[in-house]
């Protein structure tokens, strides 16, 4: 096959992926009507972005926002074209959610250059129901997801510049970017380090300090920060964001706001029924309910409806087992797939467990979401290495098929907790499979 035809089924898989995941998230995407969970506040702020420029309160009063407006504009962008709807708020999200399940096919080309691999990541994202959950609801965090892949993607492809960009947009969507700069920004200065080292330059260290350091902060220290300041651009333009005349001098009162919202989050330490501690992210022991009601008519005496932020439980817990095998594999070989994979999960995941006093949610794992599906598929990939014979044990192949049946179908079972689906009580009471669920 030539390298044109090659790109051209690349790039058609990919959005092949991209519209049977769009299809999925704007499916009755209005339904339930009304707010779900967070996006009280986050359409709400939208909405009073697109009209005002900046976030106001009901009677036009300045209001105290604690997270930045990149995600809050997007989903401003389909209220705009939509109204200030279930759809409009929600379609911003269901489209940055199914251009993710195809980036992911293109960031598995080229980790694994493999066209079954890079169509199994993408099937992995499709079948995850915390990606499809966030997909179909106007939250910040699909929006941080994303950028951050995005920035992956554009490590991968050699694209520093373009990447200092777009992790500065995932930091103006949620400061959580903030382990991303710095991670890719060390990785990249030690991929620096290992060139220099790898041509025999007599003190590799001196030679990325004097030719690559700077380069490297303006990438990841300089670029970003400017990206998030020119984000609060209709803050700066209009004269009633809040705190906005704190200080005749505008530079002081935008630092102001900074630290006012740092206060906030440092200080978040309220009890919540859904709070859940990182250490029981990964195995889903805690998923957060972003909606629940007990509806009348589903031919049942009692009915129940749900929106859970559950990742599909086999995936997850298979990603958990992939988490320990791609470390030993990492630990033994040093191979680059595996390091790259387990930085973007430990930046997206381990600053959290720095703050346990902090009130913390399962559904913020979405942000490192596509790491713990690129842990499967590098396990799969290992499990798929072809024998002396030069061909892959076909039980082995088999296996990898009837794993992503699997995955389907208990995504499958879980699909009414994921678009809000109305049950009987019973039906739903049948899939809460631990008290913690509930």
């Amino acid at each position: 096959m030539t390298e044109i035809s090659t790109r051209t089924k690349e790039a058609l898989s990919a959005l092949g992926f991209t519209l049977a995941a769009f299809g999925l998230r704007v499916w009755h995407l209005s339904t339930p009507r009304g707010f779900i969970f967070d996006e009280v506040y986050y359409a709400k702020n939208a909405h009073s972005l697109v009209t005002h420029g900046v976030e106001l309160q009901k009677g036009s009063a300045a209001e105290f926002i604690v997270h930045p407006p990149v995600g809050k504009w997007i989903i401003g962008a389909g209220i705009k074209l939509f109204g200030f709807n279930e759809f409009g708020w929600r379609i911003s999200s269901a489209i940055i959610g199914a251009i993710s399940v195809g980036l992911i096919f293109l960031v598995a080309i080229k980790l694994f250059e493999s066209y079954y691999l890079a169509c199994t990541a993408s099937l992995l994202t499709l079948l995850d129901g915390l990606h499809l959950v966030h997909s179909r609801t106007a939250l910040l965090d699909i929006f941080l997801m994303f950028f951050i892949l995005l920035t992956f993607y554009l490590i991968l492809l050699r694209r520093p510049w373009w990447a200092s960009i777009t992790v500065g947009l995932a930091l103006a969507t949620k400061w959580s970017g903030l382990y991303y700069m710095v991670a890719f920004g060390a990785f990249l200065l030690y991929s620096d380090y290992r060139l220099a080292r790898s041509l025999e330059i007599e003190d590799p260290i001196k030679v990325v300090a004097k030719k690559t350091l700077w380069k490297r902060l303006l990438q990841f220290g300089v670029i970003p920060v400017i990206t998030y300041i020119s984000t609060w651009a209709g803050w700066f333009i209009t004269s009633n964001g809040w705190d906005r005349k704190w200080s005749p001098s505008i530079i002081k009162s935008f630092l102001h706001y900074q630290t006012e919202i740092w206060n906030f989050h440092k200080g978040l330490t309220e009890t919540h029924a859904y709070a859940a501690n990182p250490w029981s992210w990964l195995i889903m022991s805690r998923p957060t309910s972003f909606f629940y009601a007990s509806p009348k008519n589903c031919g049942a005496k009692n009915c129940a409806q749900e929106i859970l932020g559950l990742g599909t439980p086999l995936l997850w817990w298979s990603g958990v087992l992939a988490l320990f095998v791609t470390i030993g594999y990492w630990l033994v070989r040093r191979e680059w797939q595996s390091g790259l994979i387990l930085l973007g999960l430990a930046a997206g995941y381990l600053p959290w467990f720095l703050f346990q006093k902090r009130t913390m949610f399962t559904f913020y794992s979405i942000a490192f979401e596509p790491f713990v599906v690129l842990l499967i598929v590098f396990c799969i990939s290992k499990f798929l290495e072809k024998d002396s014979s030069g061909h892959v044990p076909k039980v082995r192949l088999y296996s990898t098929y009837a794993y992503l049946g699997l995955v389907a179908i208990n995504f499958i079972y879980f699909l009414p907790l994921y678009l809000g689906t109305v049950t009987s009580y019973s039906s739903w009471y049948q899939h809460m499979w631990f008290p913690s669920w509930i």
